[in-house]
């Protein structure tokens, strides 16, 4: 059986790469994706830290909003379309 710290670090661990890979979409989790190019595009250290940090603790929700956010895509993708 999986031991409580074990369980702890994964999900710590799974956090911080899912903030360090997203980093570069990290628009889509919260403005939305028309705010990308609005947003400051110089990359910066603390800026870094911070997101991954964040990423570390609340990833399940990013998760989520990413999601919405990738269907919100594709839906205005599919009606752009028509």
């Amino acid at each position: 059986m999986i031991d409580a710290y074990t369980f702890i670090s994964l999900f710590l661990i799974f956090g911080a790469c899912f903030g360090f890979v997203t980093y570069s979409k990290r628009h889509w989790f919260s403005e939305g994706p028309l705010k990308a190019n609005d947003s400051d595009q110089t990359p910066s250290l603390k800026g870094r830290i911070f997101w991954i940090t964040l990423c570390t603790l609340l990833w399940p929700i990013m998760a989520l909003t990413g999601i919405n956010t990738a269907w919100i895509l594709f839906k205005r993708k599919r009606q752009s379309g028509k």
